[in-house]
């Protein structure tokens, strides 16, 4: 029920999804309104895919924590226990990540050692072999929460990017070891120390040049930089459309360079793909996705929480927590 083309485009997302892969989808929210939704498509593109009844969900302006307590039954509340329960091997969201995060920590739980989830993403077009941690769950951050953002975005390297030694590196003002504010300082630190193959600070010209494969910060800077980071294709076109205008021959040929080679689209899906975001940390898979997703979004995101399931993202964390409690 959330996102905003919730749920027309969800429910479309999720056939789409039902078409290109074998999955079984569950389309959590008002049985009336998605029962609905799903009747416009014939039985045969919809037998794999069910409606779960919740009945309620958040509204758009609602405080997340006081909504999930006043509403045990809202959707993203039912679609978290029902992966708790193992109705469901993954939840995927396009509402609020904040209420989708929420629900994943009270229903689900989180991982020993981790003390907030957090999102990572692939930088791919540019960068295909980099991921960033946190992507926005996280706005003010501890120090040993950089330390389990490493941990993450190294499993999610290994699993995703098939890199052995994820190459971890610090985002900061300067890479010198005393730049950065205090909590990225004593973060370096405890990076330092951590027996990870971190190589120390990255300033924001080196994100894309292949130093790190996993460079960490906290939510605020890691949201702004990624939707920066996604709008560069879109900026690109419109700004070499507006430079060639006078001249109609090369106009064809940037819409061609941009619709076919360059699509303005293109860098956002690949930031999605694989395990882009995942919410990390939680005991179970919870896919966030971006709000204004159409539908073919909606069924790449259910794609992505497949592969996260099937790659034992989950379980594959916890042996890696497992190391660091055991090393101290």
């Amino acid at each position: 029920m959330g996102g905003d083309y919730a749920p027309e485009e969800i429910v479309k997302g999720a056939v789409l999804a039902a078409q290109q892969d074998d999955v079984e989808i569950f389309l959590v929210g008002s049985a009336s309104i998605l029962e609905n939704q799903l009747a416009r498509y014939g039985s045969a593109e919809n037998s794999s895919i069910h409606v779960a009844a919740a009945s309620e969900f958040i509204g758009e302006n609602e405080s997340p924590v006081a909504a999930i307590r006043r509403k045990p039954d809202c959707s993203v509340a039912v679609a978290a226990k029902m992966v708790k329960s193992g109705e469901a091997d993954a939840f995927v969201s396009a509402g609020s990540s904040a209420a989708a995060a929420v629900s994943a920590i009270q229903y689900m739980g989180m991982l020993g050692g981790i003390y907030r989830p957090a999102i990572v993403g692939s930088l791919g077009t540019f960068a295909p072999n980099t991921v960033m941690v946190d992507l926005g769950a996280n706005v003010d951050c501890k120090p040993h929460q950089f330390l389990d953002f490493a941990i993450v975005g190294s499993v999610y390297a290994k699993k995703f990017l098939n890199i052995a030694d994820p190459k971890i590196a610090l985002l900061s003002t300067g890479v010198e070891e005393g730049k950065g504010n205090e909590a990225v300082r004593e973060a370096y630190s405890l990076l330092k120390k951590s027996g990870l193959n971190f190589v120390g600070n990255v300033e924001g010209n080196e994100v894309l040049n292949g130093k790190a494969n996993v460079i960490v910060c906290d939510g605020f800077a890691g949201n702004v930089l990624l939707k920066f980071y996604e709008s560069i294709g879109g900026h690109a076109r419109d700004w070499t459309e507006q430079k060639v205008q006078k001249y109609p021959f090369l106009g064809i040929l940037v819409k061609l360079l941009f619709n076919k080679l360059f699509q303005a689209t293109r860098i956002s899906s690949e930031t999605e793909k694989g395990g882009g975001g995942i919410l990390w940390g939680i005991d179970g898979v919870v896919k966030i996705a971006h709000g204004a997703s159409r539908a073919p979004r909606i069924a790449n995101a259910i794609e992505s929480a497949k592969n996260a399931v099937k790659a034992r993202t989950t379980e594959s964390l916890k042996l890696e927590l497992a190391k660091f409690d055991q090393g101290g």
